[in-house]
Parts: C-alpha cells; sequence; structure tokens
C-alpha cells in the first residue's frame, strides 16, 4: 500500500507495525528535512502513533504552548499533533490550522483516529470489511491484496451528473470517503464518524462601513499567504490571471524577498488562452515566470489520468491542471494557488440565476396581494431577463426560475439531466438507479444550510459538495502525482469564517462579483485585472472531439466492449458522437465524462490498477 502511494511522497518511508494495526507513511519532505521527521511519528513513550498529510501553519504557536509539558525531537507539525491529541483528545481538532488527513493509533485505548480538514482539501478512503478497517490517501491503496470491489451504481448515476462521485460515496459500495470536517473513531470493531466542524451563514458581521469589511478582509487574507510561505523547499504559484490567483501572487511578491516563481498554462486555441493576462500580473510583480502551452495531444494523457484520479473523473480541465503541476515540480516542490475565492464570494456566473429567482417570487408574490393581472406581471419579468431566442424562450425560461432553487441550481451544473440519463440508459440499469435522484441528493445539501439568503444557499451547497468533491480532488491528484504540495491561501478556515459572515452585498453588489476581494486589491492589481469576468479553466475538448481527437472518441465508446457493459444503449452513445460531430449539439462535456467512465473501467474492472 505505502509503495502504491509513492508519488505523493517521494523523499522517505516508514511503517509501524504492532500485532493487528499497521500503519504506513510516504513522505515529501517541506519542514525540517532530517531523518528526524520521518513518520510513522510516536510521542515519548511510543504509545500513541501518527501518519499525517498535509500542512498546520500555526504549529509553532501550538508548540510552544505544549514544550513545557513535552519533548519534541522534530521540527515538525506532525509531532505537535500527537502531543496535543495526548492532552485535548479529539478537541485537539478544533485547534489546527490547515490541511490535513491524519491517522492516530492510540494504543492504551485500543483506539483508531482518522481526520479529515474542514474544507477537504486532503482525501482520505476508508473500507471497514470483516471487523477490520484499511485506510489511505487513494483509493487504489485499498485495492492492493484485495479482490475488487463492487460498482456503486447509484454513484455512477450520480457522476454523470456532477462530472464527481460526490462524498461520502465512491465509486465501489465497500469503500467510502471521510466527509471533510469529520472525524472516525474505530474502536471495539465498531465505527463512529461525526462533524468537528461546520460552516455557518446565518450570523453575520455588522460593521460600520465597506472600508472596514475590506480591510478586515485584506488582512486575513495577507495573514493567509504569509503562513503559506512556511517551507524549507522551493515554493512557487500557480497563476492563470484572473482575480483569485492574481491576488495571491500580489501578495506573495510583498512578503518574499526573493522574486516569485509562477507558473501558468494557455492553448493555441486563442479563445481559451490566458497567457496574455498571466503575464501582465508577472510583469506587475517582476516574477520569475514559466509557462506552458497545451495542444490536442494533451488527451493522451487521459489513461494516466484515470490512475491518478482513482474514480470516474470528468472534469476536463484536470488536463492542463496536471501538465502545469508536471512543469511546476521541475522548479519547486509547495505552489500555492487561488482557488476557493468562487465558493467563498460568489464569483460563478451561475450564481447570478439567485437573484432573478427572488425578483420572480417577489413579482409572484405581488401580483397575488395586488390582484394584478399575471400576463401583466409576466410581460414585465420577460423583459427583464437577459435577451434570448424570441419572447417564447424567454418565457421558458421564467418558467424555469419558478421551479424550487434546488431543481433550477441541479439543471445548471447538470452534465446529463435527469431526462437525457433516462433517454441514454438501459432499461435494465434504469431500473437499477430509479429511486435514486440527484435532485433528491442536491434537495438534501440545500435543506442542510442555514443560510437565510438565496445566494448564501448557493454558496454553502457548492462548498460542501462541488469544492472538495471536484476542485479540491482535481488539484490534490494532479499535484501529488508529481510529488508537489499544492496550498491554498483563500481557503484558509479563519477567512472562510469571515466570508460566510460577511452580508450578501460585500460579495456580490450590483452584478460586481467577489465585491470585497475586488476591492481590497483596488490599487495592487492592473485594472485590467480587477475588471476580468470570470473565465474558468476551460479546455476546448468540443473542438479536440469534432477534428484531433475523434477517433480516439469513437474508438473507445463505440467499441464492443464499452457497448456490452450495460449501461446505455448504444444507439444513443452513437447519436450523441453524430450530433456533436456535425455540430448539431455541444456534447463535449459530456462525451468527455463518457469517455473517462469507459476508460476508467478499462484499468480498474478490466485490468487491475497500476501500483504507481
Amino acid at each position: 500500500m505505502s509503495e502504491c502511494l509513492r508519488h505523493r511522497g517521494p523523499d522517505d518511508h516508514g511503517v509501524y507495525v504492532d500485532g493487528h494495526v499497521g500503519l504506513a507513511h510516504r513522505r515529501l519532505s517541506v519542514l525540517d528535512l532530517s531523518p528526524a521527521g520521518r513518520q510513522p511519528m510516536s510521542n515519548e513513550d511510543g504509545k500513541v502513533w501518527i501518519i499525517f498529510n498535509g500542512e498546520i501553519y500555526n504549529f509553532r504557536e501550538l508548540r510552544n504552548g505544549l514544550r513545557s509539558r513535552h519533548v519534541f525531537r522534530s521540527r515538525t507539525d506532525a509531532e505537535v499533533i500527537v502531543h496535543l491529541y495526548e492532552e485535548y483528545g479529539l478537541q485537539c481538532l478544533s485547534m489546527l490550522r490547515g490541511m490535513f488527513a491524519f491517522a492516530i493509533w492510540d494504543e492504551p485505548a485500543q483506539r483508531l483516529v482518522l481526520a479529515r480538514d474542514r474544507l477537504g482539501k486532503k482525501p482520505l478512503y476508508y473500507w471497514v470489511k470483516d471487523q477490520s478497517l484499511a485506510f489511505a490517501s487513494e483509493l487504489k491503496a485499498l485495492l492492493v491484496d484485495r479482490s475488487t470491489p463492487s460498482i456503486d451504481p447509484v454513484a455512477l448515476h450520480h457522476y454523470l451528473t456532477f462530472q464527481y462521485v460526490p462524498t461520502p460515496m465512491t465509486i465501489f459500495q465497500e469503500v467510502r470517503k471521510l466527509q471533510p470536517g469529520h472525524v472516525l473513531v474505530y474502536e471495539n470493531g465498531k465505527v463512529s464518524e461525526s462533524a468537528y466542524w461546520s460552516l455557518h451563514y446565518h450570523d453575520k458581521l455588522v460593521r460600520g462601513s465597506d472600508v472596514e469589511y475590506v480591510e478586515e478582509f485584506r488582512s486575513l487574507l495577507k495573514e493567509s499567504v504569509r503562513l503559506r510561505l512556511a517551507s524549507d523547499v522551493p515554493l512557487g504559484a500557480f497563476l492563470s490571471g484572473g482575480l483569485d490567483s492574481s491576488s495571491v501572487v500580489a501578495l506573495m511578491s510583498q512578503e518574499m524577498t526573493q522574486p516569485v516563481k509562477t507558473f501558468s498554462i494557455g492553448f493555441k486555441d486563442k479563445t481559451f488562452n490566458e497567457l496574455p493576462y498571466a503575464r501582465e500580473v508577472a510583469e506587475r510583480f517582476r516574477t520569475d515566470h514559466h509557462e506552458f502551452v497545451v495542444d490536442p495531444s494533451a488527451v493522451e494523457i487521459m489513461p494516466t489520468l484515470v490512475r491518478v484520479y482513482d474514480e470516474p473523473y470528468g472534469d476536463s480541465s484536470a488536463i492542463p491542471t496536471y501538465y502545469i503541476s508536471q512543469l511546476s515540480r521541475e522548479f519547486v516542490t509547495v505552489i500555492l494557488n487561488g482557488d476557493g475565492g468562487d465558493e467563498l464570494l460568489g464569483g460563478y456566473p451561475r450564481y447570478q440565476f439567485g437573484a432573478l429567482h427572488s425578483l420572480v417570487m417577489w413579482a409572484l408574490e405581488f401580483n397575488q396581494g395586488m390582484n394584478v393581472a399575471t400576463d401583466r406581471v409576466t410581460r414585465w419579468l420577460t423583459r427583464m431577463l437577459p435577451e434570448s431566442r424570441g419572447i417564447g424562450a424567454r418565457r421558458g425560461r421564467l418558467a424555469r426560475l419558478v421551479q424550487p432553487l434546488n431543481q433550477q441550481y441541479l439543471d445548471r451544473v447538470s452534465y446529463f439531466t435527469t431526462a437525457q440519463k433516462e433517454w441514454l440508459y438501459t432499461p435494465e440499469f434504469s431500473e437499477t438507479v430509479r429511486n435514486n435522484s440527484s435532485c433528491d441528493l442536491m434537495l438534501r445539501w440545500f435543506d442542510d444550510t442555514q443560510a437565510m439568503t438565496q445566494l448564501d444557499r448557493l454558496l454553502s451547497v457548492d462548498t460542501r459538495s462541488y469544492l472538495p468533491d471536484d476542485l479540491l480532488a482535481k488539484v490534490d491528484r494532479a499535484t501529488m502525482a508529481h510529488g508537489l504540495e499544492a496550498r491554498s491561501p483563500l481557503l484558509d478556515h479563519k477567512l472562510v469564517e469571515f466570508a460566510a459572515a460577511l452580508p450578501v452585498e460585500q460579495k456580490v453588489r450590483r452584478g460586481e462579483t467577489k465585491y470585497v476581494l475586488r476591492a481590497a486589491m483596488r490599487g495592487t492589481l492592473p485594472d485590467r485585472i480587477l475588471q476580468r469576468e470570470k473565465k474558468g479553466f476551460a479546455v476546448p475538448i468540443a473542438r479536440w472531439f469534432r477534428e484531433d481527437c475523434r477517433e480516439l472518441l469513437r474508438e473507445n465508446l463505440l467499441s464492443a466492449r464499452a457497448m456490452a457493459r450495460g449501461y446505455f444503449r448504444p444507439e444513443r452513445i452513437r447519436r450523441l458522437i453524430e450530433e456533436h460531430e456535425q455540430m448539431k449539439a455541444n456534447h463535449g462535456a459530456r462525451l468527455y465524462a463518457l469517455l473517462m467512465l469507459e476508460l476508467w473501467h478499462r484499468e480498474y474492472i478490466d485490468g487491475r490498477p497500476c501500483v504507481n
């Protein structure tokens, strides 16, 4: 199992075995490069052991509070966690500021503790079977010397909706993901899991002016960046030229005495190329800048991505993320990024519909109270909607806006809608998943939120689903595949809690997204960067599938092996491909998700996952 995860920790390894307990660790040396930092690591008497993945940014402060009562043999954050656990038990989790997944074996109590950081930056999988528990940072390690577990058809069903398998599910029925902000205790053959942290949106901050909100936000972000510069190895930053990564690079340049090493990726297709924006920021802050350009041959990496991600993963931006991680690792071991800004401050265009939904619902309530003719209200509302193809299309959009918020949002984030999946499935597979609606799953996410406004409800749902299961999973696997540690200053939990407590007008104001961040960086970043509209890390996959990669798609999705899996009607897969090739529709994202699913089957079901 340890050898299987060599890429995550290429610098050192260690094993602890005592009877029925075994711990193994692969080390990526970032702090205290000496042998004293080797894991598994114990307390003074060898009764409490830890293996730990991540970084605790306040470990020096915590260590100072423990020094009078404990002997420290290293300068690592892992040893601090051991002693915190000795003194405070599970309460120590609330003291940690950082990203982590760790296991603690408490020998006197005969207890195993597994914990995952608040936002889910670091992964943790586990498998309970026959009075035993196995766990690992990546799913592939759990499959070593074990029979292949059973595919979970419901997980596959949700994957087609979201492009990822939502936590706590995995693609296998027997294997689970530990949820972000949760701790699992395995004791006396029994598993108990509980939350130690949750994000609250209902208690709002009250400050005297915009300036106070902006200054407090900037101060927290600056502190978060500074904390993440602690390293005994070279570090740098991903730079897309967008607001979030540019803000991180700007603040890094203020803190560092040497030029920041920055890394950007672009495409030959100018529609998707953001390199000019990244260059502008690099020139502004005089960074040591490096670029990489991706062409259609990049899809050759897809079989490798299957092994990197372990589960079906349909976000095509994994391709450039993998390549930029590979490029960066030639120069640095630690990389900072701008992940999380959109989920904190309403940066995605899809959040704008929440305001429209509120407007529509208010108008309809007004109509009922004032006895205004429904046709008059409808005509007024349709004029308020963005231009579309005629009044009929606008009326259709209005009808959708009257739907419940969770249904509307699912329609916007779905890659295959419920109707599209039903059209695609064989009758047999459709029957298998019939009672497991992705809409019902999202409804539970909405029901769990304690937010009062539409925007905060959407941010809450994305923070507990899309952020850890898509965005953070993408970056963790791509970077760690190359032994590169990624750090996300915008996802420091103190900054996240502050952002959740902000009034919504500090997040989105009169159509301007991420208001407080733009205000905080005004005068520091170039105006062109501050005024840029959101542009996702998009890949020209639609064009690639019509041109350079057309045969790759057909050879896999229309093969006899793929057709025989029993999930999809072969003639309808063929129709999707033909409609896309003939430009009758853009099925690029859907076809990518289907292709990654087929390649995953070939690796994990038809064969066995490669060890490394």
